[in-house]
């Protein structure tokens, strides 16, 4: 998708590589070089991440945590496919964000540094989800890999 939807238009956010769109929000300072990175990161980012009705992210990992925070819209599927070379979508574990906790809804979740990752919403759904990602060491493009 080439148009933001209106929820990314309101929040000034921009393509992301995975798919959908984000802007960064936030960088925890000062930096510091953690042991098994390449050099300084931040001690903390976090981004306003839009996933609108239909799409999806591809799955990608990043080196450090991820803590997603469902903020609004459909429930958000979120897949977790191990860490091994290349995701493994046949045994993905599937978490859901959203505001139905006493239906097994998480309000967030972690992602492990170094695990496979995807998200979408529901098929069907008719508004767009947000969330924000906070990533500890902070998130570096050179910690990001696609599969």
């Amino acid at each position: 998708m080439t148009t933001p939807p209106p929820l990314a238009r309101a929040l000034d956010l921009a393509p992301h590589p995975e798919g959908g769109w984000f802007r960064r929000t936030w960088t925890a300072g000062p930096a510091h070089h953690p042991a098994g990175y390449p050099g300084p990161r931040a001690g903390a980012t976090a981004i306003h991440y839009v996933l609108a009705p239909g799409e999806q992210s591809r799955w990608h990992r990043v080196r450090s945590d991820e803590l997603w925070c469902w903020h609004r819209g459909p429930a958000l599927t979120l897949w977790l496919g191990g860490g091994g070379e290349a995701p493994d979508d046949a045994t993905a574990e599937e978490i859901v964000l959203g505001d139905r906790v006493e239906d097994g809804q998480r309000p967030h979740a972690l992602v492990p540094g170094g695990v496979w990752q995807r998200a979408a919403p529901p098929s069907g759904a008719d508004a767009e989800v947000l969330v924000t990602c906070v990533v500890s060491p902070g998130f570096d493009d050179a910690d990001f890999e696609l599969a």
